[in-house]
């Protein structure tokens, strides 16, 4: 009786898809999604150096970040529908082209618009990454692999854009922020070569209709609304840009909302919200996501700006941080393997409430070690709460939607994390302001500092919004 239970829990326990080597086929797309989620915070500490050679605004160099990630939320939505037209092999390695293109691009730019554009070629390439690396990581690893394969993609999408600034630093202390773009290009030749050798298909093609008003609602709506957002903090929040595009991108979405649900086959299941595990999972990984990429966007250019640190240095600063930030990564996947979401993702909000407050009392004369420290305790944080919220949100799925919660979770996260980076932008400038009026003086680094600390603020509010959601959270997870 006992051998009976035993096989029938082993049977339980099998991935839905049997694939010998599991990791080895996620290789290839998780070197792709770091390469992918590097680059979206890798150029922050290159932005003062490329605002005074481009000749551009801290409003417009901010469209380097916002616009690479507003690709990003465009073409996640569209990650169902087609790894229903292409095979997973397809979309991948597709990916990786079309990333060495946009960064070849990027490398060779004669201006800010050709850079923009490569930046925008590559946002396409890591919003095809990123859901799949979810979709294909539920199919292939048996549930009690889960947390543990989770924490691993955990890794890439909170490691990356962490490390991103370090590595960038080392870069331009010796050489140009060409070579960001050209250091991009081994890896992705690596990647390419892994999802060639050891990717399989995990899905059937079955190529339904395409629903075209669906897709046009899906990129103007989200277009709109991180556009809506991102042009305030060069015109203000009361300009007629701005409004116009926040109540078309609110309308649209309405509208592309109301047709997901009553269309028969929807190119983004909004249905799984209706699912409370994942409704809470989603929205928690959405603020998570803006915490960490409002912060790295700041942090940065405060050092650079605020405290007068040079680029390399500021560089190795962030160094402790990444590290920190890989080590717990690693580790929460596990960590909710064991105990669930609910422990880890309230002490990780507490953490990172700690840690945007003090980067909120910088000041000009902060000690190197002080900025290090607030940076590592909010390193500690986030990917504390993130892995653990990813996992409990996915396991509420079930496979007819699986891969649409993947898909409804990155993109609703690159698109808060594109709002958030636009919204510190704009306190930024307001902190700004608000400094020159107050002081009577133009002090740059001062003003810079001031205007940080309105960022650092929205980030502790952020934190704080998910430490609140997170008492929701069931004790045991449902299985």
């Amino acid at each position: 009786m006992d051998s009976v239970q035993s096989s029938h829990s082993k049977m339980a326990e099998k991935a839905r898809v049997q694939v010998e080597h599991p990791m080895l086929a996620m290789m290839g797309m998780l070197i792709g999604g770091f390469v992918g989620m590097f680059s979206e915070t890798s150029l922050n500490i290159a932005l003062p150096q490329l605002m005074v050679q481009l000749g551009v605004t801290t409003a417009t160099i901010q469209w380097l970040v916002t616009g690479y990630m507003l690709m990003v939320g465009v073409v996640l939505p569209l990650s169902s529908i087609i790894t229903k037209w292409f095979t997973t092999r397809q979309v991948i390695l597709f990916a990786l082209i079309d990333f060495a293109v946009g960064a070849v691009i990027s490398a060779t730019e004669p201006g800010f618009g050709v850079l923009l554009f490569g930046r925008m070629i590559q946002g396409i390439a890591t919003g095809l990454i990123l859901p799949l690396m979810f979709t294909v990581a539920m199919q292939i690893f048996p549930p009690y692999k889960l947390g543990a394969a989770m924490g691993v993609i955990s890794l890439v999408i909170m490691f990356a854009p962490a490390v991103g600034p370090t590595l960038a630093g080392i870069v331009l202390g010796v050489a140009s922020w060409r070579w960001i773009f050209w250091l991009f290009v081994p890896f992705l030749v690596i990647a390419f070569i892994f999802a060639v050798t050891s990717l399989t298909n995990i899905a059937e093609v079955t190529r339904p209709k395409v629903d075209l008003l669906s897709i046009i609602l899906s990129t103007i709506g989200f277009g709109s609304l991180v556009m809506g957002v991102s042009l305030a903090s060069d015109h203000g929040w009361g300009s007629g840009a701005v409004i116009g595009s926040l109540v078309l991108g609110l309308v649209v979405l309405a509208w592309y909302t109301h047709r997901q649900l009553n269309t028969e086959k929807p190119v983004l299941n909004l249905r799984a919200f209706a699912i409370p595990g994942f409704r809470m999972g989603a929205v928690l990984v959405m603020i998570n996501f803006g915490i960490i990429l409002s912060a790295m966007y700041l942090l940065p250019m405060v050092i650079q700006k605020g405290l007068l640190i040079p680029v390399a240095l500021t560089g190795i600063i962030m160094f402790p941080g990444g590290i920190v930030n890989a080590l717990v990564s690693a580790g929460a996947g596990r960590l909710y393997d064991r105990v669930g979401a609910q422990k880890p993702v309230r002490i990780g909000f507490i953490i990172s409430m700690v840690g945007a407050l003090m980067l909120a009392f910088t000041s000009t004369s902060s000690a190197v070690w002080y900025i290090i420290l607030a940076h590592v305790v909010l390193m500690i944080g986030v990917p504390l709460a993130m892995s653990p919220s990813q996992t409990h949100g996915l396991n509420a799925l079930t496979d007819p939607i699986a891969a649409d919660g993947s898909a409804i979770m990155n993109t609703f996260q690159q698109v808060v994390g594109a709002i958030s980076t636009a919204i510190a932008t704009s306190l930024l400038g307001m902190g700004q302001a608000a400094y020159t009026a107050t002081s009577g003086v133009n002090h740059a680094a001062g003003a810079f500092v001031n205007g940080a600390h309105y960022g650092f603020y929205f980030t502790f509010i952020l934190a704080l919004v998910g430490f609140l959601l997170a008492l929701r959270l069931p004790k045991t997870e449902s299985k």
